[in-house]
């Protein structure tokens, strides 16, 4: 099977821009790049896709063995990089998928010009030795106990945390129906690949230029693991959005685009 059709490769923008991969969170998909998408697509080729058992993913390619660690989603990214003879591309991560990109630029540097890691956690879980992702290893553990038991119970609960802007309950309820629209067993496996991962190791392999975003309030990732990420990876830069929740790409969609498109450009 082909890897733009299995993971489902929507492509906007000038034909001769520059491109830019779109590489969404846990419990997302593509769809939640839209209201960045059309500041990229004046200037860029936005090259958005799902991961293997996301939106319109051909659910029949994911396979737990393949996708029970990060390694499973980077090779899909190198995949649709070679299909779609892809150089020099600003692969933009989400999330999770920061650490996605990451390992891929690490693998295949040459397929990558810049990484743009939104709102990135190399490891959720606090360490002794100082270092601080925001939750304890009883908070993973509860959390996945919770998303095993119960998983759209899990959803309404969580989504709301993670996107934050409570007084915007409209952002909070379209997080949880993305959710709810993954299949719970898709989602358990990803759950634990995801805030059980330690990616910490292979922040300094990265040799391309790097932006990290953060936000000025995050409950997922707050502003130590930004600083951290930053301190890791040789020559990085680090902006704060003025901005609330995980997931500013839909909270403040404007200052998100515009930061991407400024690094991409290579005009800030």
């Amino acid at each position: 099977m082909s890897a733009t059709r299995r993971n489902n490769v929507v492509i906007t923008g000038p034909e001769d821009g520059t491109p830019v991969m779109l590489a969404h969170g846990f419990g997302c998909d593509q769809n939640l790049w839209r209201l960045v998408v059309p500041v990229l697509a004046e200037r860029f080729r936005v090259v958005l896709f799902d991961h293997v058992g996301a939106g319109g993913s051909d659910m029949s390619a994911w396979l737990p063995e393949r996708y029970s660690t990060l390694d499973g989603y980077a090779d899909d990214v190198l995949d649709i990089c070679r299909e779609l003879g892809l150089r020099e591309t600003v692969f933009v991560g989400h999330s999770v998928s920061s650490m996605i990109g990451v390992l891929a630029a690490a693998r295949e540097p040459e397929c990558f010009a810049k990484l743009v890691l939104l709102t990135p956690s190399p490891r959720y879980i606090d360490d002794e030795d100082g270092y601080r992702g925001g939750f304890s290893e009883a908070d993973i553990e509860e959390l996945l106990e919770s998303l095993d038991s119960n998983y759209l119970g899990w959803s309404a609960a969580m989504a709301p945390v993670i996107m934050g802007n409570p007084d915007r309950p409209e952002l909070g309820e379209e997080l949880t129906n993305s959710f709810c629209r993954t299949d719970p067993q898709i989602a358990r496996v990803f759950a634990r690949t995801t805030f059980l991962s330690d990616n910490r190791a292979d922040l300094v392999k990265v040799t391309v230029p790097t932006l990290v975003i953060e936000c000025a309030s995050d409950a997922i990732a707050p502003r130590e693991v930004g600083a951290f990420v930053h301190a890791q990876i040789p020559g990085s830069r680090l902006v704060t959005l003025d901005a609330v929740g995980h997931c500013p790409q839909l909270s403040a969609p404007r200052p998100t685009a515009e930061a991407i498109a400024s690094f991409a450009a290579g005009t800030g």
